[in-house]
């Protein structure tokens, strides 16, 4: 049984590498970039309790061409969001149709852009929590906790001890377009993060920061409750307390939300790692999934608006980092 994942960046690769270590069968597709990285330094995997993995280059199934997806059982796809359309054609055209599809992808509807190309597939809904940051000396580090969740599924059983025994095992979930939210609503932090160019615990340990997040959450929130949807528990705080606790001083945060803050220091956001690299980010699937959803309701979501500009903005070129202050007065 054969694994691809179609998109090796931070996190298809640190999947991908976990799933070889563990003695997987798994091919990892994507760009140049990655299959020289990968060629010249091999791979480290470390998380923030201490596990490690070392693949050299010559371990790695490594491919350019979309073609070698035509020998997957099953397919990760792990692509920015704006590829999504390009990955189901790709997988359309290459794969087999019993291969079963999996979108580990940030964002709502990818699974179902998936399905419009691949009507006669197992394509399931994923969600990856933690984070991943790429290192210089050829290690992909997991600072924060958290499992993956796919939507539930009789056909994902066969694949369970195979995630099991590379550490990351797979919860199922019925619902899980209330997983999707409750994960994009903590993702609504990658722009903060972005913008503050601070690692994400440092980031998160300042109330000027957090009080920018809860505008975001507070009006992400007032749009789902409106469209009548309930996001689901991802983190260790539910949604609804999501506000009150960010918005308490610092020195009460940490103590009453030290688990949230039990990341590794290394952790930053991927929108980050896309700025620095100068690519353009995902932020119109996340606080644009937000603004799209207050449009369907006849409403408007203001400050994700204005979010999204500001990382517009950063895209363009080299950005100064915004103090907390400053990043709070241009949101409101």
């Amino acid at each position: 049984m054969k694994i691809a994942i179609f998109g090796a960046g931070s996190i298809g690769a640190y999947v991908g590498g976990s799933l070889i270590a563990s003695g997987a069968d798994v091919i990892l597709i994507g760009r140049a970039r990655m299959r020289e990285r990968l060629a010249r330094l091999g791979l480290i995997l470390t998380d923030l309790h201490g596990h490690r993995s070392e693949l050299t280059g010559a371990q790695i199934a490594y491919a350019e061409d979309p073609a070698a997806l035509d020998s997957a059982d099953l397919i990760l796809v792990t692509v920015k969001s704006a590829d999504t359309a390009a990955a189901g054609q790709l997988i359309r055209d290459h794969a087999k149709p019993t291969a079963m599809v999996i979108s580990l992808q940030n964002g709502i509807g990818n699974a179902d852009t998936l399905r419009e190309f691949l009507p006669d597939s197992t394509v399931l809904a994923g969600m990856v929590p933690f984070n991943v940051v790429q290192l210089p000396d050829g290690r992909l580090h997991r600072g924060t906790e958290g499992e993956m969740v796919v939507e539930a599924s009789p056909a994902l059983e066969v694949w369970q001890k195979t995630f099991a025994a590379a550490h990351l095992p797979l919860v199922m979930h019925a619902d899980f377009a209330a997983v999707q939210w409750g994960k994009l609503l903590l993702n609504l932090n990658n722009p903060v993060n972005a913008l503050s160019d601070l690692p994400l615990k440092t980031e998160l340990s300042q109330r000027a920061y957090r009080r920018s997040l809860t505008l975001l959450i507070e009006e992400a929130l007032q749009v789902l409750r409106a469209a009548g949807i309930q996001p689901a528990k991802v983190g260790r705080v539910g949604p609804r307390m999501l506000p009150s606790l960010l918005r308490l001083p610092d020195l009460l945060f940490r103590r009453v939300a030290a688990a949230m803050l039990r990341m590794d220091p290394e952790a930053r956001s991927s929108m980050w790692e896309d700025l620095q690299a100068g690519r353009r980010t995902e932020v119109d699937y996340l606080n644009g999934a937000v603004v799209k959803l207050a449009e369907s309701c006849g409403r408007d979501a203001p400050v994700n608006r204005r979010m999204i500009a500001l990382i517009r903005t950063a895209e363009a070129g080299p950005h100064k980092a915004f103090g907390g202050d400053a990043l709070l007065r241009a949101l409101q």
